[in-house]
């Protein structure tokens, strides 16, 4: 029988390998490993008639393939300080679902007990083994280690941080916007006596958030009051500490605005202590969206900051800088990703604002 018919580039029913791109493409397997993983240094033609073959094959690039015949260039690790055990949950999972995905090795250190010249002998040490670092606050704005890994050429995502370093990529919120806008709601629901609990000031992320808070404040025509700003530490002790201050003025808030979940959890609790009822008698707001704002009663209004998509997110912007070694320009990003309110039931109107409405 006489066969008739365009001889295909592989097997009826096999997988498509690289080897068929690059039969299609004309090129070498190397030049298609090239493009499917953003290299620059390709022609735009040649890039051109690698994709149309991949179009037209229905390849799909193996990433963890690529990235395992590199075991080296794909050992990022994430290291951390941060007292949120919450916060640390979400940051965790995120990494962990990014580097199964691109088949990334994690590597991940608790530098909790090192003072800044243990930081920066392990940032030294680390900088000889790893192809890249994730550094969730507060290491993400630590002058020394950042100092180390960029004078040894590791690239470095800072997680959360408050402002852009325009040494290293960041994924972060807007934080100021953010917290303006909490601000903003707890006023349009009646409140002006709203308190704020800020975070530990070794974060910028602290300062924006209360520079939000003013900023609102002060486009209301509210005078600030020394006496409802209390100084916290992104822990639920400081939380406990910074509202029993804050409940035990003559004029005590009718809305309090703490800088992460586990403050704002925190004064859930002093104000049940206190014989008050959330939030009939005091508003509380949180900030991050971790699990801690849907694990106390009633469940916390917050901000969600996508902590979880973060930590993935720096894997990609990792990998791809590793990736682009070969270029002698160094690229720098800066991800702002979109923060969220989430109103719950932790916020209502003052009693007195309800009067008024009736």
């Amino acid at each position: 029988m006489k066969k008739t018919g365009k001889k295909s580039v592989r097997r009826k029913g096999a997988a498509v390998t690289i080897d068929d791109v690059a039969a299609l493409a004309k090129v070498s397997p190397m030049t298609v490993s090239r493009v499917v993983n953003g290299h620059s240094k390709v022609r735009d033609a040649t890039r051109e008639r690698v994709m149309e073959a991949v179009r037209e094959l229905g390849y799909i690039p193996n990433l963890a393939a690529s990235s395992l015949a590199a075991a080296q260039d794909a050992r990022i690790a994430l290291i951390y300080t941060n007292p949120s055990a919450a916060y640390l949950r979400e940051l965790l999972l995120g990494a962990l679902r990014g580097s199964a995905r691109t088949a990334a090795q994690l590597v991940i250190d608790d530098w909790e007990e090192l003072d800044a010249s243990g930081e920066r002998k392990a940032a030294r040490a680390l900088a000889k083994s790893v192809a890249g670092v994730i550094l969730p606050p507060p290491l993400c704005e630590s002058k020394v280690v950042i100092e180390e890994l960029v004078n040894a050429g590791v690239p470095v995502v800072a997680i959360a941080a408050g402002r852009f370093n325009h040494d290293i990529s960041s994924v972060r919120i807007d934080d100021f916007l953010a917290a303006r806008e909490v601000t903003e709601h707890l006023l349009k629901m009646g409140h002006t006596r709203i308190a704020f609990i800020k975070g530990h000031p070794n974060q910028t992320a602290s300062t924006r958030r209360f520079e939000g808070y003013q900023a609102a404040l002060k486009e209301a025509g509210i005078a600030p009051d020394p006496a409802l700003v209390q100084q916290g530490y992104f822990t639920y002790r400081a939380g406990l500490d910074a509202v029993e201050m804050l409940l035990s003025l003559k004029q005590p808030p009718t809305a309090i605005f703490a800088s992460n979940d586990d403050m704002a959890a925190a004064a859930i609790s002093v104000a049940h202590r206190r014989g008050l009822e959330v939030p009939r008698d005091v508003s509380i707001v949180g900030f991050d969206d971790t699990s801690a704002a849907t694990t106390v009663w009633p469940e916390l209004s917050t901000v969600r900051q996508p902590i979880a998509s973060m930590a993935d997110s720096a894997i990609d912007i990792l990998l791809r800088t590793i990736r682009r070694k070969e270029s002698d320009t160094k690229v720098v990003v800066d991800h702002v990703v979109a923060h969220q309110l989430i109103k719950r039931d932790s916020v209502a109107p003052p009693v007195a604002s309800r009067r008024t409405r009736t």
